[in-house]
């Protein structure tokens, strides 16, 4: 399966990145990273600079149709880039409109509040999204990992990086289920 990782250029948490992306790797699965500009991304350990990532897709020119998931790390500035672009937020909108499972880790899940497909969903995050996501009309939960299938595809969610082994398990288990 071609999974999909969507970053920023900048601010995405290393960890959340490499240890999903190896999962997937070691699973048979083919990673693409997918971002909002070409060239390379630049990961951060918290708020230090860490390594660079070549980019594979620009979020204008892929398809979510061409992808069987999506998996989106945290980092605080990640997902606070990637919902003022409007192309991102349309990527991400078009997994849950096509039925298409999803992964979110730490503070990941700002992206689904802008794409507007938290409402009715359960899920968790980095604690401080508690009240986003409550106002968009999710139901915020504080455990290691949350699969949802209340909506028109799985969501995978995760609080942070000491969740990351329970979080590539379930989505590994989640997208092995997708057909694709």
């Amino acid at each position: 399966m071609r999974i999909a990782f969507l970053a920023a250029p900048e601010g995405v948490e290393q960890v959340e990145l490499t240890d999903p992306w190896q999962a997937a790797v070691d699973a048979g699965h083919e990673p693409v990273l997918v971002s909002t500009e070409p060239g390379e991304i630049q990961a951060f350990n918290h708020l230090d600079k860490a390594d660079t990532f070549p980019v594979d897709e620009v979020v204008g020119e892929a398809s979510a149709d061409s992808f069987g998931g999506l998996v989106l790390p945290g980092g605080v500035a990640n997902p606070d880039f990637l919902r003022m672009d409007d192309k991102a937020v349309a990527f991400v909108k078009d997994f849950f409109d096509r039925g298409l499972p999803v992964a979110a880790i730490c503070h990941a899940p700002w992206t689904l509040v802008e794409a507007d497909v938290v409402r009715g969903r359960v899920l968790t995050s980095w604690p401080s999204l508690r009240t986003d996501l409550r106002n968009a009309g999710g139901t915020w939960v504080d455990e290691q990992v949350k699969v949802c299938d209340h909506g028109p595809n799985k969501l995978v969610t995760s609080r942070k990086p000491d969740d990351l082994k329970a979080f590539c398990e379930a989505y590994l288990e989640v997208f092995a289920q997708e057909p694709g």
